[in-house]
C-alpha cells in the first residue's frame, strides 16, 4: 500500500546528530552556549538584523516583544484576524486589547486601510504577519505607523529568507519574531527568536529573556554579580535545541533550493486546472521574494474547499486549511474587538487549501500531489 504524503515533515540537517552529541558529552546544556552563539550569528547573517536572541518558541518571542513595548491594560494593538492565536495571546496576556482587522483576499495579509481606520488614542502598536512569507505592504503599514507614532511588531514566523523590495523580512518591525517549530523551513523541534531592530532595546531584551536579571552583562564581565532588575521570564532556548537549529541554519540555502523547486512545480503545473475550476493559485508580487514556506489554493467557495480536501485525503494526500479567524473565536470575543464584521478573513479561511510542501519530498510525491489535485472536478 502506498504511504500517505504528509502535509509537513521536518528536515534533518547533516550535522544535527554530531552537534547533539557534543552537547550531551559536554558540560553546557542550558541556554546561551556555543551552539546558541553560532545559530544566532547565522540568523543575523540571513536576516541582516542588528541583533537576535534565541527563545524557546515563536510564541515566547511574541510575549517578549509585548513586554519590551510595555503593553498593558488600556492599550490596544491592531492585528489581522487571520493569524495564529499566539499573536493575540501575546497581547492579551499583558491586559491590552486585541483590535482585529481584515485581510486582503489575494494574499491573506492585513488590509492597511482597515489598520488606519482602527487607530484610536489607545493604540500602541501594529502586529503584522506576512502570510506564507509573502510580504505585507510594509510601505503603507510603515507610513501609518510613522504618522501615529506606533511600533510595528513583525511576526515573521513564515518569512525567513523572504524580501520586500530588496529588504529582508524580519527587519521592518522595531522587533520581529521567528518560529523554529518543526513545521517551519528550518527548525529546532520547538524554538524561536526575537530580532531586535532597535539597538536601544537590546539590553532590556536580554534582561527580560533571562528571568528579569542582568545575567548577560555578568557573563560579559560588565558587572561583578547579577541580580533581579526587571520583570521577565525564562525564554532561553536550550543548547540541545540550538544544536539542531545551528545545523539547520547551516543548511539554509540547500533547504530553500529544495522547497522552491517544489513550490515552482505547483506554480507551473497547476494553472490550466485552476483556471478551468475557477481556483486561484498562490502568487507573489514582483517586488517581493517569498521563502517557499507554503503553497496554497483559494477555492471558489467553502463547499469546494471541503470537497477538494476530502478528495485529496481519499488519494493519500494530506492537504489542509489554516487559521480560523480570531475575531469570532471564543477568546477573541473575550479579549478583543473589531470595527465591523471581517468578511474577507472569513472568506479567505473558508476557501484556503494548503498542499504538502517539505524539503525532502521526492519528484514522485510531487507528481502524486499534482495528479490528485488535477483529478478533482466539480
Amino acid at each position: 500500500m502506498t504511504a500517505d504524503i504528509l502535509f509537513s515533515k521536518p528536515f534533518h540537517a547533516p550535522r544535527e546528530m554530531e552537534n547533539l552529541a557534543r552537547v550531551v558529552q559536554g558540560d553546557h546544556a542550558h541556554g546561551d552556549g556555543e551552539f546558541t552563539r553560532s545559530a544566532t550569528r547565522r540568523l543575523t547573517d540571513i536576516t541582516g538584523t542588528p541583533a537576535a536572541l534565541l527563545t524557546t518558541s515563536g510564541s515566547h518571542a511574541l510575549e517578549l516583544a509585548s513586554r519590551l513595548l510595555d503593553l498593558g491594560p488600556g492599550d490596544e494593538v491592531i492585528l489581522p484576524s487571520f493569524t495564529f492565536p499566539s499573536a493575540a495571546n501575546a497581547i492579551a496576556l499583558t491586559g491590552a486589547t486585541c483590535v482585529f482587522v481584515d485581510v486582503d483576499l489575494r494574499y491573506g495579509n492585513c488590509d492597511p486601510q482597515q489598520v488606519a481606520e482602527a487607530i484610536t488614542p489607545r493604540t500602541k502598536a501594529i502586529s503584522v504577519v506576512s502570510y506564507g512569507g509573502v510580504a505585507v505592504d510594509f510601505e503603507s503599514i510603515g507610513r501609518i505607523a510613522d504618522e501615529h507614532g506606533l511600533a510595528i511588531i513583525e511576526d515573521n514566523a513564515h518569512g525567513l529568507g523572504g524580501e520586500y523590495r530588496g529588504q529582508q523580512l524580519g527587519t521592518f518591525g522595531v522587533v520581529a519574531i521567528q518560529s523554529f517549530h518543526d513545521t517551519k523551513n528550518v527548525h529546532s523541534g520547538e524554538g524561536g527568536a526575537i530580532l531586535i531592530n532597535d539597538p536601544s532595546m537590546l539590553e532590556r531584551a536580554e534582561i527580560v529573556r533571562e528571568k528579569g536579571t542582568n545575567r548577560a552583562r555578568f557573563l560579559r564581565g560588565q558587572v561583578d554579580k547579577y541580580t533581579w532588575v526587571d520583570v521577565g521570564s525564562s525564554y532561553l532556548m536550550s543548547e540541545y535545541n540550538a544544536a539542531v537549529l545551528d545545523s539547520q541554519l547551516d543548511s539554509f540555502d540547500h533547504i530553500q533550493a529544495k522547497r522552491h523547486a517544489i513550490w515552482n512545480s505547483y506554480a507551473h503545473r497547476l494553472p490550466t486546472w485552476a483556471e478551468a475550476e475557477n481556483v486561484r493559485l498562490m502568487d507573489v508580487p514582483d517586488d517581493r521574494r517569498h521563502p517557499a514556506h507554503l503553497f496554497f489554493l483559494q477555492a471558489p467557495d467553502h463547499e469546494y474547499q471541503t470537497a477538494l480536501l476530502a478528495h485529496l485525503r481519499s488519494l493519500g494526500v494530506v492537504g489542509t486549511f489554516h487559521y480560523i479567524p480570531l475575531d469570532s473565536a471564543p477568546a477573541g470575543l473575550r479579549f478583543g474587538r473589531r470595527l465591523r464584521e471581517l468578511t474577507s478573513s472569513q472568506s479567505f479561511s473558508e476557501r484556503l487549501v494548503r498542499l504538502p510542501l517539505w524539503a525532502d519530498m521526492s519528484d514522485d510525491q510531487v507528481d502524486r500531489v499534482i495528479a490528485a489535485v488535477t483529478s478533482f472536478h466539480r
